[in-house]
């Protein structure tokens, strides 16, 4: 699948840059990168769900988190 991407200002030069010095293609750079923020994105999810279950589980609410967080931070 081919995909039409428009850059603004110095972006794609900097990725030429980089592509460049990794000895890569501008393609195998932007794809690489693709990836890696979507596996981020999905691994943040995952945090975030298992933090609502961890919560809905124990009945904690945004203020037991906050009081937790305040408590830890006095240490």
């Amino acid at each position: 699948m081919t995909v039409h991407i428009t850059f603004q200002d110095d972006l794609p030069e900097q990725i030429d840059q980089v592509a460049r010095a990794e000895a890569r293609s501008r393609s195998e750079l932007i794809r690489n990168a693709a990836r890696i923020y979507i596996e981020r994105q999905q691994t943040w999810q995952n945090i975030f769900r298992c933090g609502e279950t961890i919560a809905s589980k124990n009945k904690f609410d945004e203020a037991d988190v906050m009081a937790e967080i305040k408590q830890h931070r006095r240490k």
